[in-house]
């Protein structure tokens, strides 16, 4: 009798195994000792940055080993990154994904500018908030 070998799924991390360890040359925008920031190898938008933990987390709703901290330390970093984007281009969009609609499976944040103009933000978003 002889056995099939079963084929197991790979997980593709294209942050840890590529962009992290530098195998993928990337634009930095921000790096600390355990968050990196840098602009999407293939952007969707005008502006597009990434910004993930330097260690493997899988997602928003398991943070594994990382906790809380880590969590708040990536935080920061979005939060600067978006600031920057904000102050450079008008505004700036904010978004991280779970489940199916997580691609890869290591946190990551998406910061990015879809390139209109301000009449446009304006005349889309209005002033709800003056």
């Amino acid at each position: 009798m002889t056995t099939a070998a079963v084929a197991l799924p790979t997980v593709s991390d294209f942050y840890c195994h590529q962009a992290i360890p530098g195998l993928v040359k990337v634009e930095r925008v921000i790096e600390t000792d355990r968050v990196l920031a840098f602009h999407h190898t293939r952007p969707s938008h005008p502006v597009h940055i990434v910004v993930v933990p330097k260690e493997h987390i899988a997602s928003l709703v398991d943070l594994g080993d990382g906790g809380a901290e880590l969590l708040a330390e990536v935080m920061a970093v979005v939060a600067q990154v978006a600031g920057q984007v904000s102050e450079k281009h008008g505004a700036a969009s904010v978004t991280t994904n779970v489940g199916l609609y997580q691609e890869s499976k290591h946190l990551h944040w998406h910061v990015y500018h879809r390139g209109e103009t301000d009449e446009q933000i304006l005349e889309m978003y209005g002033h709800g908030d003056s």
